[in-house]
């Protein structure tokens, strides 16, 4: 096997092993924040949020985890749907640099875009458009 091979398929199992973690995370963050769980409503509480924008925050990321998952069969889906979310966790750390919040209450959001942004250079070929 050549040394290109090799370097594609651990970049592929990388690709694939980023794009599940994050499904699962979305999938818990979204549902979690539609649920209404404290720990969410409290932390949008804190950044001036209203509470309806939690339900909509929820709803864009299990959008985006449910893209990622379709991802795995279309793999030029997943660099839309970092894309999707991308922005989303990019208005999240605004959001907390806005509202001065300390590195312990925006670390995650901090962490969840570069794992993001990571995914989507590992997918970017996924964004090129036929040309007819």
């Amino acid at each position: 096997m050549t040394l290109i091979i090799r370097e594609e398929i651990v970049m592929t199992v990388f690709s694939i092993a980023l794009q599940s973690l994050l499904v699962l995370y979305y999938t818990f963050s979204g549902s979690a924040k539609i649920a209404g769980v404290k720990y969410w409503s409290d932390i949008f509480k804190n950044l001036g949020l209203p509470q309806w924008f939690r339900v909509v925050t929820g709803i864009v990321q299990l959008v985006g985890a449910a893209l990622l998952i379709i991802g795995y069969w279309y793999v030029e889906v997943v660099a839309w749907a970092c894309i999707w979310l991308g922005v989303t966790m990019l208005l999240a750390c605004l959001a907390h640099f806005r509202v001065k919040d300390p590195i312990s209450k925006s670390a995650a959001a901090f962490v969840f875009t570069v794992l993001i942004i990571t995914l989507s250079i590992i997918n970017a070929d996924g964004l090129m458009l036929p040309l007819f």
